[in-house]
């Protein structure tokens, strides 16, 4: 997602654990957080496979969420999905962090 209009404010970056995820709820949208290093990846929550997993309960290493249901996993910087079962990309979002807090282009 590119030209994002709307930055919305959804978390200290201090409170996103390193190498897991966190869930924020921005304009009633469920959006999962990660962390790796100094950046921080916004994506869809909901996993396209099975719609009931939630992502930021997944297993967060080297750049990708894998869903804590059926395993699928998907790239946290560009959302593609990179493993079965899942075969559609989860949306991602743009992501800035000014003084210590992290904005997300919905």
């Amino acid at each position: 997602m590119t030209g994002a209009e709307n930055w919305v404010e959804a978390a200290a970056f201090a409170d996103i654990p390193e190498d897991e995820g966190k869930l924020v709820r921005l304009n009633g949208r469920a959006i999962a957080l990660f962390r790796q290093g100094e950046e921080v990846f916004a994506l869809d929550d909901v996993c396209p496979h099975s719609k009931s997993a939630s992502l930021s309960q997944g297993y967060v290493e080297d750049g990708q969420v894998e869903c804590p249901l059926h395993q699928a996993c998907f790239d946290l910087r560009s959302g593609k999905v990179l493993s079965p079962p899942a075969e559609e990309d989860v949306q991602t979002f743009p992501v800035r962090i000014e003084g210590g807090v992290v904005f997300v282009g919905l």
